[in-house]
């Protein structure tokens, strides 16, 4: 029986591989609350795809007597997967075949496994949140409108990968120069005028509530409200490294982040226009004096801001799937780690997006899964209750 194509709404679906061979009839079941909700057999490809009558807490089973002769889990209880479904989202269910002489994953092991999800996530929410912090920082602007970028971003790969058959490498970088061009307009369009006629902060962050309003609706209506994957790299069998199991695409995800947060930071630290960028965060009015074009540094860093978040985007949609709310969805936590690293500061928001990151994850030991944002949020209160001008952020006196 093939796999049936899933129309808008949610779902899961996977490939089952056992070392590069496709397995196909093998029976999958979905269950919530004790009660089947779903089932297919995998196709010819190995590949199954379930629709779902809802977002919510699914536990995915795999029929080990249906599997061929001589495959099964490689992970004692690896039969079984429990996914969170989020609204829209059809979401990737992983079984790991072989000849099942692993080890039982204990509670270390999964942490450990956590972990690594959790720096690679923090990874990525670190390129929306250096740009949104610099952003402030050089500008006073909080722009509700930044996870929005992310998601174009994605849509922007989506279109070039799939629409018009480009490989999704070529395709992230023809998406970051669009972002960056996206950038470039909107401040010298929109922001730049709102500065020029002094428009307070507050009026100004109205305005990026209703930019990021008009951006997801736009999103929604020519993108749809189902989510997709790329033509590549979606579904990939994971590798073992020590006790960790991950996809090879995580591994590119993480380098490349630490390649691409690295040159940034050197960046800022080594070039005239990442000196000119700290000097006008420290002290506009003085940079200004000192001969430095604040106007041209500000709008160097709408660019380089809004191109890091659309290639987070990508990332993020790589690693999970393209959706007109994928950025809505992690903005509180963009800002979570923005505040948390302290306000203004890159390399804060590069820690305070670690910081996030693995605790989002590391949390689901102890709680839900839908949960795993509070534990992030609890952390950064406690933090903030010590330290309230965040992990990297100076100390200002008042009065």
């Amino acid at each position: 029986m093939a796999a049936p194509a899933l129309a808008e709404g949610e779902g899961v679906r996977g490939t089952l591989n056992n070392g590069g061979e496709r397995v196909a009839g093998a029976r999958i079941t979905v269950e919530k609350d004790g009660e089947v909700v779903g089932q297919a057999e995998s196709d010819e490809n190995g590949q199954f795809a379930i629709p779902l009558p809802e977002p919510g807490d699914y536990v995915v089973k795999l029929d080990l007597d249906s599997l061929p002769e001589g495959v099964t889990v490689r992970t004692e209880g690896g039969e079984e997967r429990e996914v969170t479904v989020r609204p829209g989202a059809v979401q990737p269910a992983l079984f790991i075949l072989g000849e099942g002489d692993r080890d039982t994953t204990g509670t270390a092991e999964r942490a450990l496994q956590l972990f690594v999800r959790g720096v690679q996530f923090g990874l990525v929410i670190a390129m929306g949140a250096i740009g949104l912090s610099l952003i402030f920082g050089t500008t006073g602007l909080t722009n509700f409108a930044h996870g929005e970028f992310l998601t174009g971003g994605a849509i922007a790969a989506y279109v070039f990968n799939v629409t018009w058959g480009i490989n999704l490498i070529p395709a992230t970088i023809m998406a970051v120069i669009v972002g960056g061009a996206f950038g470039m307009l909107v401040d010298k369009g929109l922001w730049g005028p709102l500065r020029r006629r002094g428009t307070g902060l507050i009026a100004a962050l109205v305005v990026s509530i209703g930019l990021s309003l008009v951006l997801r609706y736009v999103y929604l209506y020519f993108f749809g409200g189902s989510s997709r994957s790329y033509a590549q790299y979606a579904t990939q069998q994971p590798i073992s490294i020590g006790p960790i199991e991950i996809p090879p695409r995580d591994l590119v995800i993480m380098g490349l982040s630490v390649v691409v947060l690295t040159a940034v930071g050197l960046a800022l630290v080594r070039t005239r226009l990442g000196k000119a960028t700290r000097a006008v965060a420290d002290n506009p009015s003085l940079a200004a004096s000192s001969g430095i074009d604040v106007e041209r540094v500000i709008n160097a860093v709408w660019i380089i801001g809004t191109a890091l978040a659309v290639l987070g985007g990508v990332l993020l949609a790589l690693s999970q799937q393209v959706s007109y709310l994928l950025g809505f969805q992690i903005l509180l936590l963009l800002f979570a780690g923005v505040t948390l690293g302290g306000l203004g500061t890159a390399f804060g928001a590069l820690v305070g997006s670690l910081v996030i990151g693995i605790f989002t994850q590391l949390s689901t030991l102890v709680i839900p899964a839908e949960l795993q944002n509070v534990g992030a949020l609890v952390v950064l209160i406690l933090i903030l209750v010590v330290r309230p001008q965040g992990i990297l952020g100076r100390a200002e006196r008042v009065g």
